[in-house]
């Protein structure tokens, strides 16, 4: 079974390995892919970035074109799985998104939602949604200027971001006590089994889920289902473990460790650590990390630079400072220590969620055009944020893929770049925004730097 995973961010592969992740959809990149023996696919659609108008045109773009490839390549709709991968703290096109899969990848019997993280704290039970204990919707992420939400029940959360084209009473529910059944008795197996089985119609159905085994018997049902039932998830990454069945692999700091790029005289070349995520998570991680004497921070003063974007400004001023910024870079590679760049910490309102959102992009962009012009002198990167490392691969490095090697810490996932010369096999960390504890950063640091 192929399971292709429409990615809303570079972040949902971070329980899983071995696999590609594509940048573009052509159909030679697909090709490749769809022939990869890696049961999974990851396609970065990037749409957590986008308006609904967009995002909804990007999905439909990728759906095209697998459709086709998958009907040159003589592949049966009804033998892939199809997952769109959304963020375990509920924020982003969490029902856009799987109605244009079920359009034009469709029908399906049922679209399961399931956003239980169990590796980063957030579980469901009794289809309500939580991070560390705490329900979802008292937390920071709830607040998202352009993906909040008033609710942790997922009945009511499905009716509040469909705008009620999904009706609470009308979703179904998948309890961990009939998951647990199906864990521990052939009875309770059947009944599992049963209960998928009477789906039809794209049934919207809540599943709970507090332990890995949870999620794997649900993997397992589907996987016996293929050809006889069709299913669309949106879900976070723990779902998607159980869905592949991949055998379990254990990586050690040592391996990643091994992978930084080095000089020609053997010296490892220094790492640059980029933080681009507002969250006051990223704020605390970002702070501990600066206070190493072996990091030294550079900021990307993002108020004057929104004044660029919205013309208040000259665009020279880019210029002048992306010249400093690289002096400044140059200098701190140069000491051996570790460039640490970050956005100005704090909230700039915009007139719109749109406005908001493009400008978020405009500064990941700029961003990445400035370490791409330092990336021959890096043996390792953290990024940090969803936008930032998805503009950083894919504009910053121009990649049209990168190979997924493991977890450096849970959640946190490395890539290779396999198809850009000056940045080939260069360990990339991808670290999502609100992932962690406050010292998880520095921990991924110490680890990429073989410090502890």
């Amino acid at each position: 079974m192929k399971i292709v995973v429409f990615d809303d961010d570079p972040t949902g592969s971070q329980t899983v390995y071995g696999c590609p992740l594509l940048l573009r959809w052509d159909k030679s990149s697909l090709v490749q892919a769809i022939n990869h023996p890696s049961p999974l696919l990851f396609l970065l659609a990037n749409t957590r970035s986008m308006n609904p108008v967009l995002a909804e045109k990007r999905i439909g773009e990728i759906c095209q074109s697998i459709k086709q490839v998958l009907i040159e390549q003589e592949i049966l709709l009804e033998n892939i799985c199809f997952v769109s991968r959304g963020d375990s703290t509920l924020r982003g096109h969490g029902t856009l998104e799987p109605e244009v899969i079920n359009s034009l990848l469709g029908p399906f019997d049922a679209t399961l939602h399931v956003p239980a993280f169990l590796e980063g704290g957030r579980t469901t039970v009794n289809g309500v949604h939580f991070l560390h204990g705490k329900p979802v919707h008292t937390t920071e992420f709830a607040r998202d200027k352009a993906f909040g939400y008033s609710t942790s029940d997922l009945d009511l959360w499905l009716q509040e971001k469909s705008r009620g084209k999904i009706v609470a009473q009308n979703v179904d529910r998948l309890n961990f006590a009939s998951l647990d059944a199906a864990i521990n008795s052939k009875t309770g197996l059947k009944n599992l089994i049963d209960f998928l089985l009477a789906l039809s119609g794209n049934r919207p159905v809540v599943v709970d889920a507090q332990h890995p085994s949870q999620l794997e018997v649900l993997g397992k049902v589907v996987r016996t289902l293929i050809g006889r039932k069709r299913f669309l998830f949106r879900s976070a990454a723990s779902l998607i473990n159980g869905l592949s069945n991949l055998p379990g692999k254990t990586h050690n700091a040592e391996e990643f460790a091994s992978l930084r790029l080095k000089e020609s005289s053997g010296d490892l070349k220094p790492g640059l650590v980029m933080v681009g995520s507002h969250v006051r998570l990223a704020d605390e991680q970002l702070e501990l990390l600066l206070k190493q004497d072996c990091c030294e921070g550079i900021e990307f003063p993002a108020k004057q630079i929104a004044s660029v974007f919205l013309g208040d400004l000259a665009d020279t001023l880019l210029s002048d400072f992306e010249t400093e910024v690289l002096y400044k870079l140059n200098l701190i590679l140069a000491s051996r220590k570790t460039p640490v760049i970050y956005t100005t910490r704090g909230e700039i309102y915009f007139s719109s969620i749109e406005a908001r959102i493009n400008f978020g992009n405009f500064l990941a962009e700029f961003m990445a055009s400035v370490v791409k012009k330092v990336i021959i002198k890096l043996g390792y990167v953290i990024s940090k944020g969803g936008v930032t490392t998805h503009t950083f691969l894919e504009k910053g490095l121009n990649l049209a893929s990168v190979e997924l090697k493991g977890q450096l810490l849970p959640g946190l996932s490395v890539v290779c770049a396999t198809d850009y010369s000056l940045a080939e096999g260069l360990p990339i960390v991808t670290f999502p925004g609100n992932l962690g504890f406050k010292d998880t950063l520095l921990s991924a640091w110490q680890l990429m730097e073989n410090d502890r």
